[in-house]
């Protein structure tokens, strides 16, 4: 499921809140809100590709997402490692560990899950 920059940012609102009717959906947009139609047309737009959906209660609708955060984080970044790593996990590991402002013991933290992970997977 691909979702435009505007899609995965009412998501996020989605995914933190569980769900949601349209007011505390454009409550949770910093200033300057976006139009209530603007959202309106993202929600419709979701529910289209099966990322949500709705409850209704007269004539207000309570939003929830369908697809969970991970599910499409995963998803996310399995395609940034076939589309610019040439579908290697270690290219975007060695990318992400040289080209990022990672400190030393957030380093160390993801040397220890790897760690963990090799052991794990020799068991």
């Amino acid at each position: 499921m691909k979702l435009t920059a505007a899609e995965e940012v009412l998501m996020h609102h989605l995914w933190e809140s569980g769900k949601a009717f349209m007011k505390d959906i454009l409550d949770a947009y910093d200033d300057p809100k976006p139009a209530t139609t603007t959202v309106a047309t993202l929600l419709k737009r979701l529910i289209d590709k099966g990322a949500i959906s709705y409850k209704e209660y007269g004539n207000s609708r309570e939003y929830y997402p369908l697809v969970a955060r991970d599910a499409y984080s995963r998803t996310q970044v399995s395609g940034l490692i076939r589309n610019f790593f040439n579908n290697s996990s270690a290219q975007f590991a060695s990318f992400f560990a040289s080209e990022t402002d990672l400190s030393a013991d957030e380093l160390e933290t993801l040397k220890t899950i790897v760690e963990q992970e090799i052991q794990k997977r020799k068991a």
